[in-house]
């Protein structure tokens, strides 16, 4: 049985979702008739939804063009706007009218309002509301919160829509697979050299890139990946920026409420709820582990905590045992176990992230937590790695610790992703381009962003633009 995803409640109960209909609908059973009945439903009408999303997220966006540029450009720009728009109504309106009410009312929506409108479990819907709140800081109850839940299941894994997968060797093998596929493609890459500023003509135009040790890397064309608010605000020169892109991108919503913790542990975790005997790893290990989800009230009380500026008393934490999986990350008898916790302010009222006191008071307090669930979890730690959302800013060059490049919200979407009248990869500076997850489509392992803005580039160099 492969699972999807395992909810443990204190009182005993617990919630195992997998990726079987006739499973899930005896599971979602034992708390309601109902619900398991309306389960199957409620996913037949995100896949729909998603579909209708796909055109959206594989396409660059219709912007107005930036760069002076020819009446036959101007015309064929018009042309492309026009075959945009009519496919995106014709994918809207092939939903049918209902469907397309609920679409509209699920994008708008608070992610509770929707679920209540579906569901009667607590536990359930406290579930799948996990997926509305990663690496952010709003609300079950925000409006619009309803298109992150939406986000969260658009991708698939060889064809599986919703499936959530492990990569063999860790998630940098995806990098070490794309740059393996770079070389072989005839691209040069040089690591561990940061860029300390772009270079910019006097003209307005990108000329290359300054590293940290002296080095002058010249190129007319220059993609960065960093975020918005790093590219702008300490890459490039303030002077050469229209005054309301600058103040666009400085006021981009970069409040994050993520904290990463990896741990290292010599056992399994043993569920009191689930007591199963596998020789190894059972389904619930190898499912993503939702703790401190028994209800919608504890979401809401872990997020009013963030907004108070304290790290959660309770914190709201996605458990993934990935060495439940792949036995090349960890010695024989010992596992990996990642902590994705929620909600973490940036900056805390009660202490701050650069005291390890506070930093060791917060993992002890996420692994009593897992404790109440799985007891004997704490004494089972090795040793840990945490990252704060400062740490994830300073590491790894995340604006204020947000996982997306920014805000996932309805406003900071398509045609205003990065910011209004620039969300289609092109930057003021002419040359320089933008591909990372702070443009559309946002953020996920997908590589949209990056896919599209070389699109714009090819299309900009057969045109001489740069």
């Amino acid at each position: 049985m492969k699972a999807a995803t395992f909810t443990p409640c204190v009182d005993g109960r617990y919630l195992l979702l997998t990726y079987n209909q006739k499973q899930n609908y005896k599971e979602i059973s034992r708390f309601s008739k109902r619900d398991a009945d309306a389960f199957p439903r409620y996913e037949s009408q995100l896949i729909k939804f998603c579909e209708v999303m796909d055109f959206l997220l594989d396409s660059l966006t219709p912007e107005t063009l930036n760069h002076d540029t020819s009446f036959t450009d101007r015309l064929r720009d018009k042309l492309n706007k026009s075959v945009f728009w009519g496919r995106f109504l014709h994918q809207a309106l092939s939903l049918g009218q209902k469907d397309l009410v609920d679409f509209v009312d699920l994008l708008l929506s608070p992610t509770s309002k929707v679920l209540n409108n579906w569901f009667e479990t607590d536990v359930l819907k406290a579930t799948l509301a996990g997926d509305a709140i990663i690496g952010s800081m709003a609300s079950i109850h925000a409006p619009g919160s309803g298109y992150v839940l939406l986000h969260h299941v658009m991708g698939n894994t060889d064809g599986e829509r919703n499936v959530w997968s492990h990569v063999e060797g860790g998630m940098g093998s995806v990098s070490s697979a794309i740059s393996k596929a770079a070389r072989e493609a005839g691209a040069h890459i040089v690591t561990n050299a940061e860029v300390s500023q772009l270079m910019i003509e006097d003209s307005g135009v990108v000329n290359g890139v300054l590293l940290e040790d002296g080095t002058q890397v010249y190129s007319s064309v220059v993609l960065s990946n960093a975020t918005p608010y790093k590219t702008f605000m300490e890459l490039v020169p303030q002077n050469v920026l229209p005054d309301d892109f600058f103040h666009a991108i400085k006021n981009i919503d970069y409040k994050s409420g993520t904290t990463k913790i990896n741990v290292a542990v010599d056992k399994l975790p043993e569920f009191q709820c689930y007591k199963f005997n596998y020789p190894e790893a059972g389904p619930h290990h190898t499912a993503t582990i939702h703790i401190g989800t028994d209800s919608m009230e504890e979401i809401g009380l872990a997020c009013q905590d963030a907004w108070n500026g304290l790290s959660s008393q309770r914190p709201v934490i996605e458990m993934t045992i990935p060495s439940s999986l792949d036995k090349t990350i960890s010695p024989p008898g010992k596992h990996v176990v990642s902590l994705f916790t929620q909600y973490t302010p940036y900056n805390l009222t009660d202490g701050s992230w650069e005291d390890p006191a506070y930093r060791e008071l917060y993992a002890k307090r996420c692994f009593n937590l897992i404790d109440e669930y799985a007891p004997g979890f704490s004494s089972s730690v090795i040793g840990y790695d945490m990252l704060a959302p400062p740490d994830l800013e300073r590491v790894i060059g995340l604006t204020g610790g947000n996982i997306f490049h920014g805000a996932m919200s309805l406003d900071s979407l398509f045609l205003m992703r990065p910011v209004k009248g620039w969300s289609g990869y092109r930057t003021p500076v002419r040359g320089l381009y933008l591909c990372g997850s702070g443009t559309h489509p946002g953020g996920g392992v997908m590589g949209a962003p990056g896919r599209n803005s070389a699109q714009v580039v090819i299309q900009d160099l057969k045109k001489h633009y740069v």
